[in-house]
């Protein structure tokens, strides 16, 4: 009988443990980096793989579940992360990396240089991908929260964000 308790005992300590952990991860809601004095100004350079997805689905990244529909692109970062932009976001944002590479073709990609802000967040947290909801992505101390423009959010592990991430200006 003493076996059963113990075993009881340690599933409801992992219960509690978890419980925990969600209330001490910080729940982001309408945030704008833009008046936030600690945020910084930063610009990506990055060559990614970009495929285009032939149906909808989810695709996992170390953030959370990104879903996509039929045409957007699943990209792979050249630090091994994975993540979706939208067909018509990505469009706008990369080019080819190479002239030979007819844009919407499955190649690399260059993104195109732009500002965007970020913070440094000091404890785990979460917030959705857009101020409308959708996707909620989690982050860890030392990850940053990026914001590349109003109500539009992503997060971005540390080691990556110094790898890929310079300041502006």
């Amino acid at each position: 009988m003493p076996a059963y308790w113990a075993l009881i005992g340690l599933r409801y300590a992992a219960l509690s443990i978890s419980a925990l952990f969600r209330l001490i991860m910080i729940e982001l809601k309408n945030i704008d980096l833009l008046t936030d004095p600690t945020a910084q100004r930063v610009v990506k350079d990055e060559t990614v793989a970009v495929q285009f997805a032939a149906d909808d689905g989810e695709l996992m990244s170390l953030e959370g579940p990104n879903r996509y529909t039929r045409g957007d692109a699943l990209i792979t970062g050249s630090t091994g992360d994975r993540w979706v932009v939208s067909r018509e976001r990505f469009d706008a944002k990369y080019l080819p990396a190479d002239a030979a590479l007819a844009h919407g073709e499955p190649g690399a990609y260059r993104n195109r240089p732009a500002v965007v802000l970020a913070k440094r967040m000091d404890e785990a947290f979460s917030l959705a991908r857009s101020a409308q909801g959708g996707d909620v992505l989690k982050g860890t101390a030392g990850d940053w929260i990026m914001q590349y423009a109003p109500g539009d959010y992503g997060v971005v592990q540390a080691a990556r964000f110094a790898k890929v991430y310079r300041l502006a200006d």
